[in-house]
């Protein structure tokens, strides 16, 4: 969705781009869907007919000698991860929100965060009560080490957001974290099965937050996971999210006698995943390796071809960084806004669906922490110079390596016409 002056945009390029003069070649366009994900696969379906079939969607109602999907999922995700304990849960702010409660953050506390992230992440500090304190981001569109360094004083939490896949360096992030007393919780909503320096993602603070929701790695339409390996924690978050006294069903879970005071004094807040979404998970997380290997082949085959384009900064990706790339993003340093309107415009007018995190006002799922005004901020000029330039593309698996490489060379061209 665009705003009003990226609408007058796109009406001016696509009347340009039917105006072309007669011998010239006609512009290449792009006919595919960004939001059009792969089917759930066969098992995926199966599981979850077999669960309408039987009725028993609530993941605590389990015939005699059933073990409930959702049990079973969080048994193979902590698996996977290399985590003691795992929670499923409604979605991944749920999660968040979940941990930070968990953890003890209360109303009026301070939390500091990445001030390039989506919307619920500082939606969750909020719906807590805290109050998020934006972190800047560098131009590999991670949290600012620097800038986090010089905060850490104002906070005894950071909700580290690897927006967009992008992760930092974990062990430089960690020892700062150390060093300031500050409790890591990862928001790995972008980066299921993803690692640093083959550590998965999420198993370097306290605990680890993660997405299913359609756009993501495995889709569920909505869902969350949590893991962590204190089973304090795991046990609060447990009974929060409404397990009343049904906590010893849960397969990933603490030793019981991590339940005996916190059953007590933990508020029931709930937020379960049920069967039905669980049984649709369970194969698309045995297949999450395949499915990255092929993110990932999209992403490199659209990244060599924009190589080389002049005023199109790519990111760099370090080498300790194993990622996971659902999705591509690039920056149009120091572009002003009306150019970088015309070329998403243009883009659009040929199919290719772009989303400007840099717009003075929020349009879809872009936004900047400058828009979340339930927590004001002072402006952070270096990091606003980044914001305003990042371009962010979906990468669906519905792409094949020839549409990677039609939407680049749209791309390409449309930088050349925009300067």
């Amino acid at each position: 969705m665009l705003d009003a002056s990226g609408k007058d945009a796109l009406a001016a390029r696509m009347t340009e781009h039917s105006q072309a003069p007669s011998g010239d070649a006609p512009l290449e366009i792009f006919t595919g869907s960004f939001t059009q994900q792969e089917a759930v696969p066969p098992a995926g379906i199966s599981a979850a007919m077999a669960v309408l079939q039987h009725g028993r969607l609530h993941r605590y109602n389990e015939a005699e000698g059933e073990i409930a999907e959702t049990a079973l999922l969080e048994e193979e995700f902590a698996g996977l991860v290399g985590a003691e304990y795992c929670l499923a849960v409604a979605s991944g702010g749920y999660a968040m929100a979940t941990a930070l409660r968990a953890c003890g953050v209360e109303h009026g506390d301070k939390v500091l965060t990445n001030a390039f992230t989506l919307a619920p992440v500082p939606g969750a500090i909020a719906s807590v009560g805290a109050v998020p304190v934006f972190v800047g981001v560098t131009e590999g569109l991670v949290i600012d080490l620097d800038d986090l360094a010089a905060k850490a004083d104002q906070a005894d939490v950071l909700m580290l957001s690897h927006m967009r896949g992008h992760i930092c360096d974990m062990d430089a992030l960690m020892a700062l974290a150390k060093a300031h007393n500050l409790t890591v919780i990862e928001d790995c909503a972008h980066t299921m099965g993803a690692d640093w320096a083959g550590v998965p993602s999420g198993r370097h603070g306290v605990m680890g937050c993660y997405s299913c929701q359609t756009y993501k790695h495995v889709n569920s339409g909505e869902g969350g996971l949590l893991v962590s390996d204190d089973p304090e924690l795991m046990a609060r978050a447990i009974m929060l999210s409404g397990s009343y006294m049904i906590y010893a069903k849960h397969r990933a879970r603490p030793p019981l006698e991590a339940f005996e005071d916190v059953k007590y004094h933990t508020p029931n807040i709930s937020g379960r995943m049920d069967n039905l979404r669980a049984a649709i998970l369970r194969p698309q997380l045995a297949d999450l390796g395949t499915q990255c290997a092929r993110w990932n082949e999209r992403y490199g085959v659209l990244d060599a071809a924009l190589a080389g384009c002049n005023r199109l900064t790519r990111i760099e990706r370090p080498k300790d960084e194993g990622f996971v790339a659902s999705s591509y993003q690039f920056l149009l340093l120091d572009w002003d806004a009306d150019a970088i309107r015309g070329f998403v415009a243009g883009c659009a007018a040929r199919g290719v669906d772009l989303k400007w995190f840099g717009a003075p006002e929020p349009v879809a799922f872009t936004s900047t922490y400058q828009s979340w005004r339930y927590a004001p901020t002072d402006d952070m000029p270096a990091s606003d110079r980044i914001l305003h330039g990042i371009i962010d593309m979906r990468l669906p698996l519905t792409f094949s390596l020839e549409d990677c490489e039609t939407i680049a060379r749209i791309i390409r061209d449309e930088v050349v016409r925009a300067t």
